[in-house]
């Protein structure tokens, strides 16, 4: 089959990567940067899968920034294009899956579009309509950021939303190039696998802030958390992962995704979800107030990046966290080797680790990194299982 897939991030790139296995498949992306990588089988961002897939395997893959040639005679059009939630209008900026959409149903009528950006819940149907375009299904990914391969490779589950034929040859296809075939797959109606995704991630992002309050609780209080977390988690039904405490949630799609599923319960009684997306702001809060009760002259950022698989540091809570000890007054250097600017919001990077610990009285970090055990007396984390 013929497969174009618009936007060349995680879910994008390695779509294309797990189909170019069996199919030809074009990706277009805005950058030319991206297109050149990936044309010359590089990734533009760091995925052990994508990067080994793309160095050694027989993909029939190209990228392209021309929509034209890559639509024309495609079976099917994925949608894989970035949705930002917009705070003033209390919905996701759906305009890039709009304009492709659009484009898609002039160039190739025909063809099945398929969208994997996260949207409101409702769009798709709304989509249909204003298209007159009856090929239009949303199937949720369910990937995390620098395993995006990996999990497509061994997906937890595929859910996509529609009961029709081509719906039914997109799992095939899922499937058929992943390695893992044991795969529960369910077909859905349109709305109900958007409302998949948002209740999805939100209910990760409720567990992380369950685990972060009961952190906040047991510091405050001077217990031992991880004897605590250790207790609770043996209870089955709960269960011993997703467990480990952290500065908040952050990333792609839990801080929008939270956001987007609250406004979309504008009409609807609720008080967990509010809760939820309370809850991360508090955190970050308490973060903040607990360094500067440390009283540091000095204070540095060990990475921007909040996992330690992900060169990505969109909406990480430790920018947050930041702003707040900047109103603070104090001195703040920075160390994140994927940055190679002087600066980030004008606060001086220092990318010579030797350097960056020296100059700092106490170091945040996120996540515990052995590169840091010569001077853990400075460090301020509360990663307590060294796991993500």
């Amino acid at each position: 089959m013929k497969i174009a897939i618009v936007g060349a991030g995680y879910v994008g790139l390695s779509l294309g990567v797990l189909l170019a296995q069996h199919h030809k498949v074009t990706i277009l992306d805005i950058i030319p940067e991206k297109i050149d990588l990936i044309n010359h089988r590089k990734s533009p961002f760091k995925d052990p899968e994508i990067e080994d897939y793309l160095a050694h395997k027989p993909l029939d893959i190209s990228a392209t920034l021309d929509y034209k040639p890559a639509f024309e005679g495609a079976d099917f059009i994925i949608i894989a294009t970035p949705t930002n939630y917009d705070e003033n209008r209390n919905y996701f900026d759906a305009s890039s899956v709009d304009i492709t959409i659009e484009r898609a149903s002039t160039i190739n009528p025909s063809a099945t579009i398929v969208i994997k950006s996260t949207i409101p819940v409702g769009y798709t149907v709304t989509a249909i309509q204003k298209y007159h375009n009856d090929h239009i299904f949303f199937s949720p990914e369910f990937l995390r950021e620098g395993k995006a391969l990996y999990d497509n490779l061994y997906p937890s589950r595929i859910v996509i939303g529609s009961h029709s034929e081509s719906a039914r040859t997109f799992a095939d296809l899922l499937l058929e190039g992943a390695i893992k075939k044991d795969v529960p797959i369910l077909f859905t109606g349109a709305t109900e696998a958007e409302a998949i995704k948002l209740f999805a991630n939100t209910y990760l992002a409720l567990r992380i802030a369950y685990f972060n309050e009961l952190d906040t609780y047991a510091e405050i209080k001077g217990l031992n958390t991880k004897e605590i977390i250790s207790g609770v988690c043996l209870d089955p039904r709960i269960g011993d992962h997703y467990n480990n405490p952290s500065f908040g949630y952050g990333g792609y799609c839990l801080p929008k995704d939270t956001k987007q599923l609250l406004a979309d319960y504008q009409d609807t009684p609720q008080e967990i979800i509010t809760a939820i997306v309370t809850a991360n702001q508090i955190r970050k809060q308490h973060i903040a107030e607990s360094v500067l009760r440390l009283n540091p002259e000095t204070i540095g950022i060990y990475r921007l990046t909040m996992k330690k698989s992900s060169d990505n540091f969109r909406e990480s809570a430790i920018q947050d966290i930041i702003t707040k000890l900047q109103e603070a007054g104090k001195t703040i250097y920075i160390y994140e080797p994927t940055l190679k600017d002087a600066t980030f919001n004008g606060i001086k990077i220092v990318n010579d680790l030797d350097e960056f610990k020296n100059s700092c009285d106490l170091i945040l970090a996120n996540r515990l990194s052995p590169e840091l055990d010569d001077v853990k007396s400075k460090i301020y984390t509360r990663d307590l299982f060294s796991r993500d």
